[in-house]
């Protein structure tokens, strides 16, 4: 992106910066293999957005808030609104380019208590999404086992393949960085060439195609509420949920070669690939409906499988669904490996329980092993709930986006309030800093407040938004282990005793 470089004039010609060096001078002993390209880096935020991840699961949930003209226009929007947010982000990243991310960025720029809550507002997010993420795979593995040998999605069938599903994330994840960069970078082919094959397939085989001004015109409101407007702010939840988890790049900037510029092009370029392609995605499925309260109804609790049986028949729908099944399990890889690090990094200045656990760096792989165990610990717990409620789900992916998007703005609202300040990285924004900025900022608040609101009438134990529980929660949590952790956490101002650091950071001590 042009307006990134910090001189348009040879700013191509500069060196790549010495990011071991940097990382010493924000005060961490490298500790982290850098065995991480600009394009993997780019591949795993890519895959954590996941398009075919959010969109497909939250497209049923999109065809009742608002229905097609909802999902396809508030996807446009909000997809320009995220793009202004990621690309204030990424200013931030390039100057603080470590695994903590967004709580290292606010206590840099705002202090120890910012840097605190930002910290357990992002941690929350990451934990919900992996939950979110790999019980959507469950929900499809369930869908496609359904269609090939009559398998019965019960809730507790469907958890024992979210089990299962950590489970492989979390070896995976234990085998070290080249191996989550290969695979993302797989990803990445995987999602755009799936993408494609599915639109087109829904474009080729169907003798009957909903009218364009069916797609882009459709108002559906089965919420309960009477409110358009409401419903439709509401409906934004399908694509906002989706266009989350980009700070993975961020989070994986440690491991990341010359991370000051290609952790912050990651950042961006996942945001704008996935923002195209998603339209595409959503449309092609849009115009594809056959019968829309049958696909709502699905047997197989999956309203997407239904679009493909209607339109494909059973065997062409087993095969798309192999597709996203195969999509949404490198997204909640990614996902594991983003939240991992984010683990690692909040342990290593000593800001969680156990914290002298969670920081350990396995000296054959240089990978956090305990973080990763913890990381999908904690996402199974998330997801129990999903036992007894039929929108326990809905409740999860709630969580995920009121964790992460607000943490998202509070260094970008520091910056902004340091002004000058703040020293920018080699890859900025130039002027366009403020104006972008403050957008970024503007569009949090507003979607912060939409997403702690009841998104069905009336508004029961089952109906309920728990995210609003879910926020008060960890703020309340994130409160009390403050006086407890108060005096041992910190971020380290400058690299002072470097072995000392050193032991911390690999466990010794």
């Amino acid at each position: 992106m042009s307006i990134s470089t910090p001189a348009q004039s040879g700013a191509e010609a500069m060196p790549p910066r010495d990011e071991e060096e940097r990382l010493r001078e924000l005060g961490y002993q490298p500790v982290l293999a850098r065995r991480m390209g600009g394009f993997g880096n780019f591949a795993i935020s890519f895959s954590v957005i996941s398009i075919l991840s959010g969109c497909m699961t939250l497209y049923g949930f999109g065809m009742s808030t608002g229905g097609p003209a909802v999902m396809l226009w508030g996807w446009a929007g909000v997809g320009l609104f995220v793009l202004c947010v990621g690309m204030a982000l990424a200013e931030v990243t390039s100057a603080y380019p470590t695994s903590g991310a967004l709580y290292y960025m606010a206590d840099r720029l705002g202090g120890r208590k910012w840097g605190w809550y930002t910290g357990w507002l992002n941690l929350l997010g990451l934990l919900g999404a992996i939950a979110g993420i790999d019980y959507g795979a469950a929900l499809f593995t369930g869908a496609f086992m359904n269609l090939q040998w009559g398998f019965t999605p019960t809730p507790g069938k469907t958890m024992l393949i979210f089990l299962c599903i950590l489970l492989l994330h979390a070896v995976l994840n234990l085998f070290g960085v080249r191996l989550v960069s290969v695979l993302n970078s797989i990803s990445v082919w995987w999602h755009l060439i799936g993408v494609a094959v599915i639109v087109t397939v829904l474009a080729v085989v169907p003798s009957h195609h909903q009218s364009p001004s069916f797609v882009f015109t459709e108002f559906v409101n089965d919420t309960g509420w009477h409110n358009p407007l409401y419903v439709a702010a509401i409906g934004l939840l399908l694509a906002q949920y989706t266009f989350c988890g980009y700070d993975a790049s961020a989070h994986l900037s440690e491991e990341t070669s010359n991370a000051s510029v290609t952790a912050a092009k990651g950042i961006v370029r996942a945001i704008w690939v996935s923002w195209i392609a998603g339209f595409v995605l959503l449309a092609g499925l849009t115009f594809a409906i056959q019968d829309y309260a049958g696909t709502q109804n699905s047997p197989t609790g999956v309203p997407p499988a239904q679009i493909l049986i209607d339109a494909l028949g059973t065997s062409g729908a087993t095969a798309m669904l192999l597709i996203v099944i195969a999509a949404q399990l490198f997204c909640g890889n990614a996902e594991v490996a983003a939240a991992s690090r984010m683990v690692f990094a909040f342990s290593r200045d000593n800001a969680l329980p156990g914290s002298a656990l969670w920081r350990k760096v396995s000296g054959r792989t240089q990978t956090p092993a305990n973080a990763v165990w913890l990381s999908v610990a904690v996402a199974a717990v998330l997801a129990v709930p999903s036992l007894y409620s039929a929108t326990a789900y809905g409740a999860v992916t709630a969580i995920n986006v009121i964790g992460i998007t607000p943490a998202y703005a509070i260094p970008i609202f520091l910056k902004l309030r340091s002004g000058h300040r703040f020293e920018r990285g080699p890859w900025h924004l130039g002027r366009w800093s403020r104006p972008i900025g403050w957008i970024a900022v503007v569009w949090v608040a507003i979607v912060t407040v939409l997403f702690l609101l009841p998104q069905s009438s009336p508004v029961t134990v089952d109906s309920m938004n728990y995210a609003s529980i879910a926020l008060i929660a960890v703020l309340v949590l994130a409160t009390i282990w403050w006086f407890v952790a108060r005096r041992s956490y910190s971020t380290p101002s400058a690299y002072g005793n470097a072995r000392e650091q050193a032991e911390i950071e690999e466990g010794i001590v």
